[in-house]
């Protein structure tokens, strides 16, 4: 009971994670840059900061998980970030409004590296469990746009930034008052993981293990950043393009929000079908299918609009999601449980400096030539993906069934 409890926390803490960075993303798109006075191409970079903080924190994050308390930077996270939240929504103007994206970037920065250490911890369910976890981020994805296009339209777009800022904290404290017993610092690990981890270099099959897990990690630290490319692309850009290429069926910013938000949560299953074909084919056959999905759909893209356009964004939306859990089941595979959390520190340092180079880049595309030549950047991108994951093994290497036979 207390375990299923834990993960509906954390389950929550991944859809508020989402959530908060892409709040700006649809106000932007259907307000601030009237409000403000400014073109959308100009408005958008002001994002960039929030988006780098996002990445550059998540190594110290999962490092302090490691080394003191992964539920006290839980509780650090959900406090946090609604506090920052709050700030953003007293924004005047652009510049403080990207202080206040820094700060919520700084925070949200915290959720990926340790909440995701503490959900994959290995099991036969771990593919699923990631999975799950995945679409309440998602989902996460998805109300950003359908709480924010909504507010804009009843109240304005400031209570889309401090309402979910109060929720967030009154989650932290209830969150605190479950688990304030497991605080503690974080347990060291036994001598016999010691011995194993420092296993003699003249093993003789040491030095093919190490070539396999060195190629292993650039296969899955290079898909991690052209996968970024490809998740920020389309989370970010979708409210904007729905705003332009469905006109014939979306003529205001909440029906906006709603198409955005079924398109996000019927795309947040294939990571539920994604996570149990993880677990019975492993990660190279699903992650060239998730691929090839997505190379069809974003050459098909450009060009359509209304239902078409809808119908194919949900296509190669499907591909964006399912990517997600595939390199997180990889890690989650392969690293050592005390670090773990630092593993996925750095792996998210990478998603998310690609994150915030991709915003620029969406602004200076749509400027120059308009959302068609993003798609075929999108679908460069993709078969990049497919070729680099076209030279991983078939089935992963078991590090537990390596060191029980270096511990014999």
């Amino acid at each position: 009971m207390d375990d299923r409890r834990h993960f509906l926390f954390l389950n929550a803490g991944h859809f508020l994670d989402h959530l908060f960075p892409l709040i700006f993303a649809t106000a932007a798109a259907l307000v601030l840059a009237g409000e403000w006075q400014m073109d959308y191409a100009e408005l958008i970079p002001y994002a960039t900061p929030g988006l780098v903080a996002f990445g550059i924190f998540s190594l110290p994050a999962g490092w302090l998980a490691d080394r003191w308390s992964r539920e006290g930077m839980m509780v650090v996270f959900f406090v946090g970030i609604g506090l920052a939240s709050i700030s953003a929504s007293f924004a005047r103007g652009p510049l403080e409004l990207a202080l206040g994206l820094f700060a919520v970037g700084m925070f949200a920065a915290i959720y990926h590296p340790v909440g995701l250490a503490m959900i994959a911890r290995g099991g036969k369910s771990m593919g699923l469990d990631i999975a799950v976890n995945g679409v309440w981020g998602n989902l996460g994805v998805a109300s950003a746009a359908l709480l924010t296009g909504f507010l804009i339209d009843q109240t304005g777009w400031r209570a889309a930034f401090w309402l979910p800022g109060l929720v967030s904290i009154a989650i932290g404290i209830a969150y605190l008052m479950a688990f304030k017993d497991r605080m503690g610092r974080q347990a060291a690990p036994s001598k016999s993981a010691k011995d194993v981890d420092n296993a003699s270099p003249r093993d003789p099959g040491a030095r093919q293990w190490r070539a396999l897990l060195i190629r292993i990690s650039v296969i899955i630290f290079f898909t991690t950043a052209v996968s970024s490319i490809v998740f920020q692309g389309t989370t970010f850009a979708l409210p904007k393009v729905f705003d332009e290429r469905l006109q014939g069926i979306a003529q205001s910013a909440t029906m906006v929000g709603w198409l955005a938000f079924v398109v996000f949560s019927v795309a947040s299953v294939a990571q539920v079908i994604v996570g149990r074909m993880l677990d019975r084919y492993g990660p190279r056959s699903v992650f060239m299918a998730v691929a090839l999905i997505q190379i069809i759909f974003f050459l098909v893209m450009p060009g359509l609009s209304d239902w078409f356009a809808l119908s194919v964004a949900l296509g190669f939306m499907l591909g964006a999601f399912g990517q997600i859990p595939i390199n997180d089941y990889m890690i989650g595979r392969m690293a050592k449980s005390e670090l773990r959390a630092s593993i996925f520190g750095a792996r998210y340092i990478v998603s998310f400096v690609v994150w915030a180079t991709v915003v620029p880049l969406i602004a200076w595309v749509h400027h120059n030539w308009g959302f068609d030549v993003l798609f075929y950047i999108l679908a460069g991108a993709a078969i990049l993906i497919f070729l680099a994951v076209a030279t991983l093994p078939r089935e992963l290497p078991d590090p537990q069934a390596r060191a029980a036979s270096q511990a014999q």
